[in-house]
C-alpha cells in the first residue's frame, strides 16, 4: 500500500476537502510512516486487526490507506449500536479500536467490555492528516511494512441469510483490484473522484480511493451522501468523476433538472454505477442529465470490488447489463461444475488475483463457495455473444411460488417502464399454500400518483400472470441497508407483510 503513495510527484495532490488543506502524495507517505511507527510502538504487528470507527470524510479514506501500510484495516459502519460493535469487534478478534479524538461512539463502551484498547486520532490541518495516541496493545513490534501476502482488509458480508463471513482481502488482491479499476476507467493522474460512498464498504474503499491513487489523481472525500449537498460539493471538487449505487444515483436525478447550470459548468468524464442492479430508464436519464457516459459495474467484497464493468467510448457499453470481464475471469457455470456458452444461464463465477483467499474460520463456506476452483458469487445470469454479463438475480432472492420460479429483477424492470414509478424493489412475501408470492415495493415519481390495481394491470401487460405481484406496496422510502443498496431478503418482514 505504501508503494501507491511513493510512486507519485510527491507535490501532487492526493486529497481534499472542504474546510481543510490539500494532502499531497508526499505528505500522505510521511502520514503512512507516522501511522505504522505509532502503531508498532504500540505493539500492534502485521495481520493483527484494528477495528476503525470514524466518520466519512477525509481522515477515515487516510486512516484506512495508512493504517493498513501497518496491519489490518477493519472498518466498521459508525451506525452501529454498542451490542453490534460488540459482535463484529470479537468476531474479529480485534486487537485495538481506533475512534476520533473526544468520540461518544459507542464502539468505545463494547470494546471496552471485551478488554480491546482504544486508539484515538486527533485531525490535522491537511485533509486526512493526523495523530495517534492510546494506550499500548502489546510490547512495541519491529516489524516493517506490510506486504503482497499480508491481510490489508477485512470486511464482514452482510449476512442477510446467515451468520455474516468475514472476508480477508491481501495487499496483492487490493492492489491487483485497484489497477483493475484503473485501467477500466483509464484513470490518469488528470482525474479527480468525488467519493459520496460510506468508507467501511468495498465500494468507496476500493473504486473511489485506492483506484484514485493507484493513478496518481486526487479524491474529494466528502462527509457521506447527501442529495441536497451533491451539486454543491460538485461546483466545489470540480471532479472528472463519481462512483455511487443506484439509489444515490436515482436521488441525484430527481435534482438534476434545478441544477442544470451546475453540470453544465463541471462536466463529468463519466459516472459510475456498481454495488446493485442500475434500471434501464435511470441509466438513460443519467446519461441525459449530465451529457456524459454511464459505467454500469459488477463487484462484491469477496472479489476486491470489480468483476465486470461495462467500457468508456469508444468500445461498447449496454444498458441492462454489467458489462464484461475487467480484471478476474469471468465464467458462468452450471450446477455440477460446467461453464455454459453464450446465452445459457448459470451461476457467475470468478478467479483471479483480486479473489480473497478464503471466508476466515468458515471452512464450511469455503468448500461451498470455491466449488470447482472457481469462487462462486451466488449471482444468476448469462453472458451474451459479446461476452457481456446480464444479472437476472440473486440464487438467494430467486421466488418460489409454489414451484414456478421467479427473478426479482425481471419484474423489477417492467415496473420501471411505467411513468409513474421512481423506484422499485420486488421481493417474496411468505403464502400459507405456495410458500411465497410475489409482492414488490414501489416509490413514485415526485407529483405522479397511481394505484395498485393499475401498476398491477401493467404489469399483467409484459409478464405472465404468475410473476405480477400480488400486493404492491407504495412507500415515501424504501428501507436500504448501510450502504444505500435496497435489500429484498427480510423486506416482507420489515413491511409487516410476514
Amino acid at each position: 500500500m505504501k508503494s501507491l503513495l511513493d510512486a507519485r510527484l510527491p507535490a501532487d495532490i492526493a486529497l481534499s476537502a472542504s474546510g481543510r488543506d490539500d494532502l499531497t502524495y508526499g505528505q500522505f507517505s510521511a502520514l503512512a510512516e507516522d501511522a505504522v511507527a505509532a502503531l508498532r510502538s504500540r505493539g500492534l504487528a502485521r495481520n493483527d486487526k484494528l477495528a476503525i470507527v470514524l466518520p466519512n470524510g477525509p481522515d477515515m479514506a487516510a486512516a484506512f490507506v495508512a493504517t493498513a501500510c501497518a496491519v489490518t484495516a477493519a472498518p466498521l459502519n459508525p451506525a452501529y449500536r454498542e451490542d453490534e460493535f460488540h459482535f463484529y469487534m470479537d468476531d474479529l478478534k480485534a486487537k485495538a479500536l481506533l475512534v476520533e479524538e473526544e468520540s461518544t461512539s459507542p464502539a468505545i463502551a463494547a470494546a471496552r467490555r471485551l478488554g480491546i484498547p482504544v486508539l484515538t486520532l486527533a485531525p490535522k490541518r491537511e485533509a486526512g492528516a493526523f495523530t495517534i495516541s492510546g494506550d499500548a496493545v502489546a510490547p512495541p513490534s519491529v516489524q516493517g511494512y506490510a506486504e503482497g501476502p499480508d491481510v490489508a482488509l477485512v470486511l464482514h458480508t452482510s449476512g442477510t441469510t446467515s451468520r455474516p463471513k468475514i472476508v480477508p482481502l491481501t495487499h496483492a488482491n487490493l492492489l491487483a483490484s485497484a489497477s483493475n479499476i484503473r485501467n477500466t476507467l483509464h484513470l490518469t493522474e488528470r482525474d479527480r473522484c468525488l467519493n459520496i460512498m460510506p468508507l467501511f464498504h468495498i465500494h468507496g474503499l476500493m473504486a473511489a480511493i485506492l483506484a484514485t491513487l493507484t493513478a496518481g489523481g486526487s479524491v474529494f472525500a466528502t462527509s457521506g451522501f447527501n442529495a441536497l449537498k451533491f451539486f454543491g460539493q460538485l461546483e466545489e471538487a470540480r471532479p472528472t468523476w463519481v462512483t455511487a449505487v443506484p439509489t444515490m444515483h436515482q436521488a441525484i436525478l430527481s435534482r438534476a433538472g434545478r441544477n442544470a447550470d451546475v453540470i453544465k459548468a463541471n462536466p463529468l468524464r463519466f459516472i459510475r454505477s456498481s454495488s446493485a442492479s442500475l434500471p434501464v430508464p435511470v441509466f438513460h436519464a443519467l446519461e441525459e442529465a449530465f451529457g456524459c457516459p454511464v459505467i454500469e459495474a459488477y463487484a462484491m467484497t469477496e472479489n476486491a470490488h470489480q468483476m465486470t464493468s461495462n467500457q468508456l467510448p469508444p468500445a461498447r457499453r449496454k444498458p441492462g447489463f454489467v458489462g464484461c470481464a475487467a480484471g478476474p475471469e469471468v465464467a458462468v457455470m452450471s450446477a455440477d461444475g460446467r461453464l455454459l456458452g453464450a446465452g445459457e444461464e448459470g451461476e457467475v463465477v470468478t478467479r483471479g488475483p483480486n479473489v480473497t483467499p478464503g471466508y476466515e474460520n468458515n471452512p464450511a463456506a469455503n468448500e461451498a463457495g470455491f466449488a470447482f476452483g472457481w469462487f462462486h458469487t451466488g449471482d444468476q445470469g448469462f453472458m451474451d455473444e459479446d461476452g457481456y454479463l446480464k444479472i437476472t438475480g440473486r440464487l438467494k432472492e430467486i421466488i418460489n411460488r409454489g414451484g414456478e420460479k421467479i427473478a426479482p429483477m425481471e419484474v423489477d424492470e417492467v415496473l420501471m417502464e411505467h411513468e409513474a414509478v421512481a423506484q422499485v424493489v420486488t421481493f417474496a412475501m411468505p403464502h400459507d399454500k405456495l410458500g411465497e408470492e410475489v409482492a414488490a415495493a414501489i416509490v413514485l415519481r415526485e407529483g405522479s400518483t397511481v394505484t395498485e390495481q393499475a401498476l398491477q394491470d401493467f404489469a399483467n401487460t409484459k409478464l405472465a400472470a404468475f410473476k405480477v405481484p400480488k400486493k404492491i406496496v407504495i412507500l415515501e422510502e424504501i428501507p436500504k441497508g448501510a450502504t444505500g443498496k435496497l435489500q429484498r431478503i427480510g423486506l416482507a418482514q420489515k413491511l409487516g407483510l410476514a
